[in-house]
C-alpha cells in the first residue's frame, strides 16, 4: 500500500501536519467506519467518516463521526440548501477519484463544499481516510477544517 495519495499531497501543500495509520480494511464490514475505529483501536467519535452528497443538486463533502448519522436537512441548513441526499456510490467515486472505503475530504477531483460536525472540532486529534482502502490520516480537525475551507455545523441526527 502507497502511503502517498492524493489526500497526503494535498496536506503536505498546505503545510499541515499528520501522521499515516494502515489498517487492515474489511470490504465486507457493514459499517466501514466503524471496521477502521475498531482496527485502529480508536473511539468512533475520533474516526470521521467521509460522505459525499447532493445539497439542491450540487455536490457537497460531509465530515461525520463514525458512529453518526447525517441529518439531510441539518446538512442542507448547514449550506444554504432545501435538500440534501446521499450520492450514489459510482457518482461519488467519479466526483472525488477514490474508490468508495477510500473517499478523502482531502486532493479530491474538484473542490466542493464541504461541511464538518462541530463535535469533531472538539477533539485534539482525529482520524480522516487517507486516499485509499486501509488508510487514515490523523490530524487536527482545526486544520482539516481550514484545509476544507469546511463549514463546522451541528449535522448529526
Amino acid at each position: 500500500m502507497s502511503k502517498a495519495t492524493r489526500a497526503t499531497k494535498a496536506l503536505e501543500q498546505e503545510g499541515i501536519a499528520f501522521t499515516v495509520h494502515a489498517y487492515d480494511y474489511d470490504p465486507d464490514a457493514d459499517h466501514i467506519g466503524l471496521q477502521a475505529a475498531a482496527a485502529l483501536g480508536e473511539p468512533p467519535a475520533r474516526v470521521l467518516k467521509t460522505l459525499m452528497t447532493l445539497v439542491d443538486g450540487r455536490p457537497a463533502c460531509v465530515i461525520v463521526p463514525s458512529d453518526r448519522e447525517v441529518s439531510m436537512k441539518k446538512l442542507a441548513a448547514a449550506l444554504g440548501g432545501k435538500s440534501a441526499q446521499m450520492m450514489k456510490p459510482a457518482e461519488a467515486e467519479r466526483a472525488t477519484g477514490y474508490k468508495v472505503g477510500g473517499i478523502s475530504p482531502f486532493g479530491q477531483m474538484r473542490k466542493v463544499p464541504a461541511v464538518i460536525e462541530a463535535a469533531a472540532l472538539e477533539h485534539d486529534q482525529v482520524y480522516m481516510n487517507g486516499g485509499q482502502r486501509g488508510l487514515q490520516l490523523r490530524l487536527n480537525p482545526r486544520d482539516a477544517q481550514a484545509a476544507l475551507g469546511a463549514v463546522a455545523a451541528p449535522i448529526v441526527a
